[in-house]
């Protein structure tokens, strides 16, 4: 089984190590904290993989695996290892991010990665800035605990998707006003169709990048939607247009979508990167 290291892990009573199956005791959970906090630091993707060997008279070679009903064990599993993935964002990102500042457009970072992961890999492209610091980031500064920074010190938050949970409309809202610089991480894909909403209640029009299917709700929520790569998309049910284009996302098809959005001029050519624009009115 391989996944998100922090469920991972929570299923695994033994750790495989040196060819030994250990219990899993606080030793190896701590140990296992610090190796996944040293690569989400690097800005690496992280998987965790466990497994556990089957008795063959109950789940003999051809059995048919159920993972929606499960019909197989998923706890007191053997944890195997972590492993850190880069994905590389392209050079060009910190510039399309800077520009977009300048031209007045928050920019806010929604992924499912980890907090720590995400952290790193927003300040490597400047979605969190130079000097600009979290809560977190002021209390390990300062060696105080969490509860004793001021909140209107801090420029930048990551706000993981459990916490999102939690939150009234109102708390995301008022998130959204305080914190120039926002990270949402670990977020479902429902999530993040709340959080465009959110920004559309704040009077903004929202742009929704995505290159997954499991952005599709958020697309489908925000005023406008940009899908990077190949996606099958209902493009009916987008609430005004939808584009799609094959290569990096740049500074100047945003302020040309801006143009096209002011004049209401959908149907404008942006060149040959553009693969389709729809207009969905």
């Amino acid at each position: 089984m391989k996944g998100a290291p922090e469920g991972i892990i929570e299923r695994c009573s033994t750790i495989y190590i040196d060819g030994e199956d250990l219990e899993m005791n606080d030793y190896w959970r701590t140990a296992f904290e610090h190796a996944y906090l040293e690569l989400g630091k690097l800005g690496e993707r992280v998987l965790g993989f466990c497994d556990l060997c089957l008795p063959g008279k109950e789940y003999p070679y051809g059995y048919s695996f159920d993972t929606d009903e499960v019909n197989f064990p998923t706890t007191n599993l053997r944890f195997l290892g972590l492993m850190g993935m880069i994905d590389a964002s392209k050079a060009s990102v910190p510039d399309v991010i800077m520009k977009c500042r300048s031209a007045g457009i928050k920019v806010i970072m929604v992924t499912g990665d980890h907090p720590i992961t995400s952290k790193a890999i927003a300040r490597t492209v400047g979605i969190i800035s130079k000097g600009s610091e979290t809560a977190e980031d002021i209390a390990e500064r300062l060696d105080i605990s969490l509860e004793l920074v001021d909140s209107n010190d801090a420029k930048a938050c990551v706000i993981h998707g459990n916490d999102l949970r939690a939150k009234s409309p109102e708390e995301i809202d008022a998130l959204l006003r305080d914190y120039p610089e926002i990270v949402f991480a670990r977020t479902s894909p429902q999530q993040k169709a709340i959080i465009v909403e959110a920004c559309q209640r704040q009077g903004d029009i929202v742009t929704m990048i995505g290159n997954s299917v499991h952005d599709l709700p958020a697309l489908q929520q925000a005023d406008v939607g940009i899908v990077i790569g190949i996606i099958q998309v209902a493009t009916g049910l987008f609430a005004y247009f939808l584009i799609m284009i094959e290569n990096g996302f740049s500074p100047s098809h945003l302020f040309d979508l801006r143009k096209s959005w002011e004049s209401k001029d959908v149907n404008n050519s942006y060149g040959q990167e553009w693969v389709r624009i729809s207009p969905l009115i």
